[in-house]
């Protein structure tokens, strides 16, 4: 953990040439462990959108709990239970938007034998909070036992962003599975950034695996309800 109440402000001018494309879907269930079958059939129906870097896919997440049915523990052979309110969420360019709109809406894929039917979409402005969340973050070897030598990595990543920790908490590993193998990831939480840095996180992630959902920040209600997050994954 890294904690440093020393705030100093600046009027900043911030980017708006990132945003999120929520986009509705018909899908009664999906794997859990659902990152790379999502990822490899986006791919599959829209070669063309995914041979630009800047695409992120968010992986699909439910509340933990409804009506008498509780989150599965994380693996493939378990399924989230999906309802209409569910989103398929793009983190895109801008610019690159409405072709994106275009390609996908109606498209339908394959998650690893469910079908999920991709509808109609909207935009939404990267967040300004100063408290964002990263479920997944890649670990390199030694830092799923080492979770200080993962923050020390994070730090010199976001202090090439030109920011500077002042409260962070690192969280639970998750093993994401591909054909390849297993991914290990970390889950983290920074607080206390300006709306410039909250931004510029949001934008450039931390790590590799975006198509998979890993190094994308999102916002959250604060550094307090960390264990809250924990329970509900």
């Amino acid at each position: 953990m890294f904690w440093n109440d020393d705030t100093p402000s600046k009027e900043t001018i911030i980017p708006d040439n990132v945003i999120d494309l929520l986009f509705s879907i018909n899908c009664r269930e999906i794997p859990v462990d659902h990152a790379h079958a999502l990822s490899t059939a986006l791919k599959a129906a829209a070669p063309e959108i995914f041979e630009s870097s800047d695409i992120a896919v968010h992986t699909i997440h439910v509340a933990s709990s409804a009506h008498g049915w509780e989150r599965p523990d994380f693996n493939t052979d378990e399924h989230l239970l999906l309802s209409h309110r569910t989103k398929l969420t793009l983190r895109v360019p801008k610019e690159s938007a409405s072709e994106i709109q275009q390609r996908l809406h109606g498209v339908a894929l394959n998650i690893d034998g469910c079908e999920l039917v991709i509808g109609k979409s909207k935009s939404k402005p990267l967040s300004k909070q100063g408290t964002i969340y990263s479920r997944y973050i890649q670990c390199l070897e030694g830092e799923g036992e080492d979770e200080t030598r993962f923050m020390q990595r994070m730090a010199a990543e976001l202090e090439k962003l030109g920011i500077t920790i002042k409260k962070a908490l690192c969280g639970k590993t998750t093993l994401l599975h591909t054909p390849d193998g297993e991914i290990l990831t970390r889950s983290l939480m920074l607080a206390d950034l300006n709306t410039e840095e909250s931004v510029k996180l949001q934008h450039h992630g931390l790590g590799g695996g975006r198509d998979m959902g890993c190094g994308i920040f999102i916002p959250h209600k604060g550094i307090d309800a960390v264990e809250n997050i924990e329970n509900n994954e």
